[in-house]
């Protein structure tokens, strides 16, 4: 998992798409075949045929490790090369669960709480009756 993480680190933005569509469309090759074609960009129809051999592997990786695991690795390797700021934005725009970009952001940054103030134990208030 780790060489094809790293490989797909290395597309930035349209590795995660591709990673992305390959889960989305998993039941339909024509569809992923034009989606794939259209990210070929100025390679066009042969950097489309090119992508299409590496979504056989992100599948099958996608399908032992999960979604998940795979976008926490990518992101992981790609904050070694970019800022967290940077891939955060990308987090929020990715056409995934909110429940995953809230994974992936706590992942990227984890909040650590630091409180320094004493934890006061409640009052005891004693209600005389006269």
């Amino acid at each position: 998992m780790d060489e094809i993480v790293k490989k797909l680190a290395g597309l930035g933005l349209p590795g995660i798409i591709l990673v992305v569509l390959t889960v989305t469309f998993a039941g339909s090759n024509a569809a992923i075949a034009a989606a794939i074609t259209a990210l070929g960009g100025p390679f066009g129809i042969v950097g489309g045929i090119a992508l299409l051999g590496l979504i056989t592997v992100v599948g099958d990786t996608v399908a032992g490790y999960g979604i998940e695991a795979v976008l926490k690795a990518i992101y992981t390797e790609r904050s070694k090369t970019e800022t967290v700021r940077y891939l955060l934005k990308e987090i929020k725009d990715l056409p995934i669960s909110e429940e995953l970009k809230l994974k992936l952001k706590n992942h990227l940054s984890p909040v650590i709480i630091t409180d320094t103030e004493q934890v006061q134990p409640p009052k005891t208030i004693e209600i005389v009756e006269e």
